[in-house]
């Protein structure tokens, strides 16, 4: 039970804030409502939203899932895995938690054909862009030594690789 409500917490305050309250907020604001584009261009759009918006999900839980099984932890700073993760979606990607809100959000702006989320998606990215090498990285690099070192030589930050790494 408690394992449990270390993730809810989690992803309450942290993704969950960014891909769901912070776009309704924003569609609120700004009056927007989900329909179906006007025409074909628009529609294509919905539909490449609605894909990059599931891809984001699945993408986010596998991450979860792995950081709860293999990485004793959760996704929030204040309780971090204690084990470095490297399977799952890590071994393609070395942030898949980021890169499935990234795509979820970029879902999020084509699915309303909405700029402000566009703008709100590139802003989380660019985030993310500074932080995780200035802060995130060189924390586990402390935390996890040589390993992590080398899972970075391996594995990009948000682009996946071809072929899944392999620790061995």
């Amino acid at each position: 039970m408690l394992w449990a409500l270390r993730h809810l917490l989690a992803i309450g305050v942290l993704p969950f804030t960014m891909a769901v309250a912070i776009p309704v907020w924003l569609a609120r604001r700004e009056g927007i409502v989900f329909q179906p584009g006007p025409g074909t261009i628009q529609l294509f759009a919905q539909a490449l939203g609605a894909s990059l918006l599931a891809i984001g999900i699945v993408l986010f839980l596998a991450s979860v899932r792995q950081f709860a099984t293999e990485g004793r932890g959760t996704l929030a700073p204040w309780d971090p895995p204690r084990r470095l993760v490297v399977r799952g979606p890590y071994r393609y990607v070395r942030n898949p938690m980021i890169s499935g809100v990234v795509f979820a959000l970029f879902g999020e702006a084509l699915l309303l054909l909405s700029r402000p989320h566009l703008i709100w998606a590139l802003t989380f990215l660019a985030i993310n862009c500074l932080y995780i090498p200035l802060v995130e990285e060189p924390m586990l690099a402390l935390r996890f030594g040589e390993d992590y070192r080398e899972y970075c030589r391996q594995v990009p930050r948000l682009v996946p690789r071809w072929r899944p790494y392999d620790p061995r």
